[in-house]
């Protein structure tokens, strides 16, 4: 069931309806019907899946339990590595079988060898990498003391299948969305207008900029070998913007959705094409999982704590294991590589901290240096990008080649006005909107009428920019 389908604007006012009208005083019976309608919106794409979900549920509330009635280290480590096992071998055997077994065949016939392993016919269970992620925060954090387990499973089930952010995140920590679970939540009209508000802006970026700028990325992704650098540029710039108005989308809608029902999501995205640097970048983009990396991986590997070596190590690893969670294709393994470069001169620099005030704060422009870091910045991110988009590492490298070639000077062949004005004008409104949350977060300045008649405009712009409807991309990791 997608945010932006009739199925869903059925589907969210019925919910929301029985929600508030069961009451706040009763937890239990709200805690159930979001579990219920949690599974019914992931069943809509393949109901098998939702046993699944149920028993990762299962595993960690059982092995939470445990943990918490044990005190010996060797059975808690036991207990520990038991939930790390099953979570990431579903996950393994779901998202990376194939690409083992077809790496391992073409790596015997490079060498001159035969290996004859069969491939499966496996479904990838939507959203599979985000509520893994989330049941093993539980437990991790459980194991390490810094949170009490739930006696309540019902509550436990709802954490885990959170409808709005279950198939795409933010992946919430149990730390801050768990025990919001056992409190009462209060409707709070001012924070209820705020969540429709940020939905309505996640949807436009959706809906008209990532659906739009979609179809003239695939047009030249997928025929890169017809068109001149200066149209790869366009189309790599295309998929900057479809990738990051559907994702940061889907985050906007989750969390004003989520504020429908009394809970409050962690930020996901924080304006991250205005970063003056790759380190900024990387705290500005998909938040909720760089920071997971970060607490879970990096801290435990010694993070920039140990000599030269140790830096260069946990900086490969975590980018590497960050572009590999991203899909099984070694696209995603070398744009982690490639960002690992971009990042490890500044850790080794010690300026990867240097960029963390707001960019052109109390300014409306920056100054020409802000200017031109955020231009290298974001030039280098869209090299990078083009590694994530194409279909394999020889498609990507041609694309960078031809990219930068001498017909990068040349007029493009594509040159979508109508497109390219929508984007300028979405870079304008997070420009100004910068210092919120999410850009439209304080137009409350603006007179009623005023702001009304730009509500109305986002909407007529979805209605008559509604590009060919596409699923959103995190879908698939």
């Amino acid at each position: 069931m997608l945010f932006n389908s009739l199925e869903f604007f059925i589907f969210l006012p019925i919910v929301f309806s029985l929600y508030w009208l069961i009451g706040n005083k009763r937890i239990k019976q709200q805690n159930l019907l979001i579990a219920f309608s949690s599974y019914v919106f992931y069943g809509w794409w393949d109901w098998r899946f939702l046993f699944l979900i149920l028993f990762s549920s299962l595993v960690d509330y059982t092995i939470g339990q445990k943990l918490n009635a044990e005190d010996k280290p060797s059975k808690r480590k036991v207990l520990l590595w038991t939930s790390i096992c099953v979570n990431l071998g579903f996950l393994g055997f779901f998202k990376y079988y194939n690409f083992f077994v077809d790496s391992l065949v073409d790596s015997f016939t490079f060498f001159g060898g035969q290996l004859s392993i069969n491939t499966l016919n496996i479904i990838l269970p939507v959203g599979i990498s985000f509520y893994t992620f989330q049941t093993l925060s539980y437990t991790i954090d459980v194991y390490n003391r810094k949170l009490e387990p739930t006696k309540d499973f019902l509550a436990f089930m709802a954490f885990v299948s959170f409808f709005p952010q279950l198939v795409a995140g933010p992946i919430e920590r149990a730390t801050n969305l768990l025990p919001q679970f056992h409190e009462k939540r209060e409707f709070v009209y001012k924070n209820a207008v705020d969540g429709l508000r940020q939905a309505l802006w996640g949807l436009f970026k959706k809906v008209v900029i990532a659906d739009n700028c979609a179809t003239y990325a695939n047009m030249i992704f997928n025929n890169q070998y017809e068109y001149s650098g200066s149209t790869l540029l366009l189309g790599a710039f295309f998929f900057a913007f479809q990738i990051y108005g559907d994702f940061s989308g889907y985050s906007d809608i989750a969390i004003g959705i989520s504020r429908l029902f009394g809970f409050n999501l962690k930020r996901n995205f924080a304006f991250p094409y205005f970063s003056r640097d790759i380190a900024e970048f990387w705290r500005r983009w998909h938040i909720s999982l760089s920071t997971w990396f970060r607490d879970y991986l990096y801290i435990p590997l010694g993070g920039s704590r140990g000599g030269t070596k140790m830096k260069i190590r946990n900086t490969f690893i975590i980018f590497i294991v960050s572009g590999f969670w991203h899909g099984a294709n070694w696209t995603f393994v070398v744009w982690g590589v490639l960002n690992a470069i971009y990042f490890l001169p500044l850790l080794l620099l010690k300026k990867n901290r240097v960029n963390t005030n707001l960019v052109a704060e109390g300014r409306y422009l920056p100054t020409m240096k802000e200017f031109f870091q955020m231009l290298f910045t974001f030039f280098i991110t869209l090299v990078a990008w083009v590694f994530f988009r194409a279909d394999n590492v020889t498609n990507a490298f041609v694309y960078v080649r031809d990219m930068l070639s001498g017909s990068l000077f040349t007029k493009p062949e594509i040159v979508p006005i109508t497109v390219l004005g929508l984007v300028a004008i979405f870079i304008t409104v997070e420009w100004l909107g910068r210092s919120g949350e999410y850009a439209i977060q304080k137009i409350d300045f603006i007179n009623k009428p005023l702001r009304w008649g730009f509500y109305m405009l986002l909407i007529i712009l979805m209605f008559v920019y509604t590009g060919e409807q596409q699923e959103f991309i995190y879908f698939q990791f």
